[in-house]
This record gives C-alpha cells, structure tokens and sequence, in this order.
C-alpha cells in the first residue's frame, strides 16, 4: 500500500503532482512513485485524502485501488490505519511513501519476500540506514488498526526494532524522499 494523503505543507504545493523527468519520462512524481510497485504486485492500494487529484494524476496506470482516509488531515497514523482497513484479510503490508520516486522495484520485491518467508518487520536498510518500504506481519493488524496522529507506525517499528529482518538494498532510493522543491531538483540530477 502507498500512502498518499499528505498535504505537502513543507513543499508549499501538492508535491505529488509536481512534475518530474525521469529516465527521459516526463510525470507527476506520484506516476514515478507508483510505477516500480506496479512491477511488483498485480494491484497496489493508494491511499489518498478526500477529492484527492491524485486519480486524475495517475491517468492509465493499471491495477490501482484507490482508498480515501476521511481523517486524514489528521496525519499519517489515520491513513495507514484507513489502507490496513480496506485491505484488512491480508496476511500483511508492504507500506510505501508516494514521495519516493527513486524507491527501485527490487527493493519493494526484497521486502515483499522477507515479509512472506515469515518476517514480522522488514525493511531494506543501505549505509546502515533503514529505509522503505516497511514490511508488517498480520500479527500488527489491531496496533494499525488504531494508529493515530503524524507518527505513522514508527513508534511500533522502534519499539520491536529486535523483530525487523532487513537486507541491504542496492540504492540509495530507498532513504531518497521529497519534502521540498529543492529535494525534486536533488531528485532529477540523482535519478536523471
């Protein structure tokens, strides 16, 4: 699932639809974001807040499901919790950033196998850093469920640090987000 229900505060405009040339690609960054996922699994559920422009933004894409999280001007933990409800029998998530457009597909597919070889926590770390996605076994389902608040699930993360599997990821895409306008032109000479 990528959680996509952010405000963009700190970018000063909706940073998802920023467009950003990648590779030679011309897209908004969501498009970018979403676009190794969709190498990995058959479908990816977005969350978005309400009236999100994110769908328009997506155009054909394939095999998206689209979530809204009602609360979630209310912060990250809402939405994360609103994605684990609309996709509650899963035997666990794989929960990704939509402002990481550098995140490679082997990273997600590296996770995605810690998670289904029995890993209650996973995550690709590189130079010692975890990064994302992160992986969550079913036995997280009612702590996500309750998620509140601009946290997210790091506190839980934290918390059973000693339970989380990682591998080290090739790419430094896998800490790279944007938070910024000059993260985008960061992102562009990186990733270009």
């Amino acid at each position: 699932m990528i959680l996509a229900a952010g405000f963009s505060r700190r970018f000063g405009t909706d940073k998802l639809l920023a467009p950003l040339t990648l590779a030679g690609v011309t897209a908004p960054l969501i498009v970018h974001s979403l676009r190794p996922w969709l190498q990995v699994f058959d479908e990816v559920c977005v969350v978005v807040r309400p009236q999100s422009p994110l769908r328009a933004a997506a155009g054909d894409l394939p095999s998206l499901r689209w979530v809204e999280a009602e609360a979630a001007a209310s912060g990250m933990g809402h939405s994360l919790a609103a994605g684990v409800a609309a996709n509650a029998d899963a035997q666990g998530w794989l929960v990704g950033l939509a402002d990481m457009p550098l995140l490679p597909a082997s990273a997600i597919a590296g996770v995605r196998s810690l998670l289904e070889a029995g890993a209650p926590l996973a995550a690709p770390a590189y130079a010692g850093r975890r990064g994302h996605p992160v992986a969550f076994a079913a036995s997280y389902r009612d702590e996500l469920l309750a998620l509140q608040g601009d946290a997210g699930a790091r506190q839980i993360v934290q918390r059973d640090a000693h339970r989380l599997q990682s591998f080290a990821a090739t790419s430094s895409g896998v800490l790279t987000d944007i938070d910024v306008p000059a993260d985008l032109q960061q992102t562009i000479n990186t990733g270009a």
